[in-house]
């Protein structure tokens, strides 16, 4: 084949190249949206179908693009995908050509005999060169507007699903940020200024905190007054509730009416609503519980059965039973992970923050005093060389940023279980460098003189496996049960600083009381707290690196909340009355959420135990008892005809001349490892919503799949 054949192929590649590029490169963007605009640019601008919606779809989506640059860049995309379509065409019907064009002869010859219904479609005669330029023109066309509709289809769908998971998570998060709003405007400060602070923590508050971004953004850069800033952000925002909420709050901001009763009025009722919302996700994860268990349990169990039955009554089934363990069984079970992510991404509240500026960082930008504009002063009265002074100001920085590069390697291996305690996925850059490397190790004892044993090199992998995952799900229970044990003793924190604080004592004397009681996992941290408090730190950064150790979402909010009330006034007892309230309003959402979720974690298992034991059955009393292949064909039905264990032949049974016993129980074994991983980490998300959780589901139902199989079925 000559090299010029591949010049349209290479010509595609270069088109779709900076396509391609764009969404990783600022500089192949910039090229292509030049080119976008300077050809469809006042095409877009003048026309567009559903133009206002399509606006509106990617302003409610905060796609950093105007309208004009992205249906420009669409129409861009599409005609270059158009092309390269195109050209692809060409090569695919060449491609069928070649492979249609070849004698029946040769496909008997080269592929085993279950491939032989290929020789019904090949042996195409030669067309000639006006049909052989029709059906090109004809399969270049179609995939080239294929490719073309497919693009303009996704480029325009992007934003509306964008738009629609930012409406999820806006009203997963508005009863908490409606509460943080609620505290603050009741400790005084300026309704301007608690939206600034709302807007400038959207790692805690999520996307509640980037809508208010925009009326934060339209005030301070574009000159608005707040109640039209607020009415911006309605009209932009994709959540219905939010949008409601918004526009309620700039009428009662222009009418004057009491702020304070409206805001406690919209916390109950979102409040209300997070719990009917919550109770229509529970029933929506009931049906995919029951849908899991009859699609992806029990009709593959069923689909099993139904293989080895056909195998044993008509042929090797062997193959197709292959396929659907090692491909379709896992991709399914994989997609409907996937989609129960995407479905209960918002029940998880254990999130981890990283480090707060220690208050050593906040001298980084300090002035310090030079040598010629020092007094040399010491701390005894006298004086020292302006040389020597200079000298040693110039090594304390080179050791103050020295320690600024390499604090983080300190604080990960200084206290490595801390860090894994706090950051459970460290745990595997030291496991899975373990297993791989005992993997290397014990892989040459599974070589034989045939090649590889798979029942030894399973026990590796699966040995392999368990420490991995095992050790994983260990780390991470502990960091979940020292979160769940810090956030049940938030409220009842809350609820002492709030009375003490009504009795008229400061906040430092409020933390000082409070410490001296029974609050279970916060008593050693409140200890610490109040340690950096007699050292000299202020309440804000003692309650900032207390936040810093613990790392969970309601210890952020808590701390986030306290901090600024204390900035607006010193009467904290309304404020942190509400931030219990809200604290015991979640506690009791989760509790219900566990309780219910449990029956779906508990159905997985009973699920996966009868998936084990109809499979064990199979593998120990329907497939020893079966002729091994390789045995002589049986013609005859009479009863007095054996197989080769001794047990009867059945008609058709016997006709086959046996099966792979070997084969058959190697695969039922790797269907049980693989169903146990996956059931194990769909549990999990099911209970708790956190796939992380699975680890220790995923590692109980591989070990006991493992174990039936090494105690009930012996190797070869």
């Amino acid at each position: 084949m000559s090299w010029a054949n591949w010049i349209p192929l290479v010509l595609a590649v270069f088109i779709v190249l900076p396509v391609l590029l764009a969404p990783v490169s600022v500089h192949a963007d910039r090229v292509v949206s030049r080119f976008a605009l300077l050809i469809f640019g006042t095409y877009a601008s003048r026309r567009g179908r559903n133009k206002a919606i399509r606006k509106k779809q990617l302003r409610a989506a905060h796609m950093p693009t105007t309208y004009r640059t992205y249906s420009a860049k669409t129409m861009l995309y599409s005609a270059v995908f158009a092309v390269a379509g195109t050209i692809m065409g060409m090569y695919v019907i060449w491609f069928g050509l070649v492979l249609l064009a070849i004698d029946a002869e040769t496909i008997r010859q080269t592929f085993p005999t279950e491939l032989h219904f290929l020789t019904d479609f090949v042996g195409l005669p030669s067309l000639s060169v006006l049909e052989l330029f029709g059906l090109m023109v004809v399969t270049s066309l179609t995939l080239g507007v294929a490719f073309a509709g497919a693009t303009y289809w996704l480029r325009w769908w992007y934003p509306q699903y964008v738009a629609d998971e930012r409406e999820r998570r806006i009203e997963a998060s508005l009863p908490r940020t409606i509460a943080f709003i609620y505290a603050l405007s009741r400790s005084g400060m300026e309704f301007p200024k608690v939206l600034r602070i709302l807007a400038e923590n959207d790692g805690i508050y999520g996307e509640s905190a980037n809508e208010v971004r925009v009326a934060v953004r339209n005030m301070d850069m574009f000159g608005q007054d707040m109640i039209t800033a607020i009415q911006t952000m309605a009209r932009r925002s994709p959540s219905s509730q939010f949008k409601e909420f918004s526009e309620n709050l700039a009428s009662v901001l222009q009418s004057g009416r009491s702020l304070s009763t409206f805001l406690e009025q919209q916390y109950r009722d979102f409040q209300e609503e997070a719990e009917s919302q919550q109770e229509k996700l529970l029933d929506l994860l009931a049906t995919l519980a029951e849908a899991y268990v009859t699609v992806l349990v029990a009709g593959p169990l069923f689909l099993i059965t139904i293989l080895v039955v056909i195998g044993i009554a008509v042929g090797n089934t062997l193959e197709p039973l292959r396929v659907f363990v090692y491909v379709i069984l896992p991709a399914s079970n994989l997609a409907f992970l996937v989609y129960l992510l995407s479905v209960t991404d918002t029940l998880s509240t254990q999130r981890g923050y990283e480090d707060v500026d220690a208050p050593v960082d906040g001298l980084a930008g300090v002035r310090l005093a030079d040598g010629a504009g020092s007094t040399g002063a010491q701390t005894d009265g006298g004086y020292e060389q302006a040389e020597t002074s200079a000298d040693r100001q110039a090594a304390n920085r080179d050791r103050l940023d020295a320690y600024r590069r390499f604090r983080w390697l300190r604080g990960k291996l200084g206290n490595p279980i801390r860090t894994v305690v706090e950051r459970p996925v460290t745990v595997l850059w030291v496991t899975l460098p373990i297993a791989f490397l005992i993997v290397a190790l014990r892989l040459p004892g599974s070589l034989t003189a045939t090649g590889l044993d798979i029942r030894s090199f399973d026990d590796v992998l699966i040995q392999a496996l368990l420490f991995v995952v095992g050790t994983f799900a260990i780390a991470f229970e502990v960091h979940r049960r020292r979160a769940e044990a810090i956030e049940s003793a938030v409220p009842d924190l809350l609820d002492r600083l709030a009375s003490v604080n009504e009795a008229g004592m400061t906040v430092v004397e409020s933390i000082e009381r409070v410490r001296r009681s029974e609050l279970g996992a916060l008593d050693a941290e409140l200890d610490r707290v109040w340690a950096d408090i007699r050292w000299g730190a202020d309440v804000e950064t003692a309650l900032k690196r207390f936040e810093s150790r613990l790392r969970t979402s309601i210890i952020s909010r808590v701390v986030t909340l306290t901090t600024q009330a204390m900035n607006a006034s010193g009467d904290l007892a309304s404020v942190l009355r509400i931030a219990a309230g809200q604290a015991k309003s979640d506690r009791r959402l989760k509790r219900a959420r566990r309780q219910e979720m449990l029956t779906y974690m508990a159905v997985v298992y009973i699920a996966f135990f009868v998936f084990l034991f109809i499979i064990v059955v199979l593998s120990t009393v329907l497939i020893p008892n079966l002729p091994d292949s390789g045995t002589g064909v049986i013609n005859g039905t009479g009863a007095g005809q054996t197989g080769a264990s001794g047990v009867p032949a059945v008609g058709g049974v016997g006709a086959t001349g046996g099966i792979d016993k070997a084969e058959y129980t190697l695969v039922f074994f790797h269907t049980t490892v693989l169903q146990g991983l996956l059931s194990g980490f769909v549990a999990g998300q099911l209970s708790s919503g956190d796939v992380r959780t699975g680890a220790k589901h995923a590692a109980i139902l591989v070990a006991l799949a493992y174990a039936c199989f090494l105690l009930l079925i012996p190797g070869p």
